[in-house]
């Protein structure tokens, strides 16, 4: 599946892709929501949760560097080659 597939399905069929094919690799948050990034094989995805009514907020699939940015201190890219 490629970025345009993957982000032309629904919400929760985009969420369930992400929890069924996605690897974790960092969690960060931002105004009140936990926003969870997956690898998903050619691109990653990012789940927007609210703890407050516990919802999944959104699902964005991206291939964009700068989305990447708020992550980099809280991945390993060791950890992702399998060299740790």
């Amino acid at each position: 599946m490629n970025i345009y597939q993957f982000n032309y399905y629904a919400l929760d069929q985009r969420a369930e892709m992400v929890w069924q094919y996605g690897s974790y690799l960092a969690v960060r948050h931002d105004g009140g929501h936990s926003v969870v990034l997956y690898h998903m094989g050619e691109f990653f995805a990012e789940v927007w949760y609210s703890p407050e009514d516990n919802q999944v907020k959104t699902v964005r699939g991206f291939k964009s560097k700068t989305c990447l940015e708020p992550y980099l201190q809280m991945v390993s890219l060791e950890e992702l080659m399998g060299e740790k």
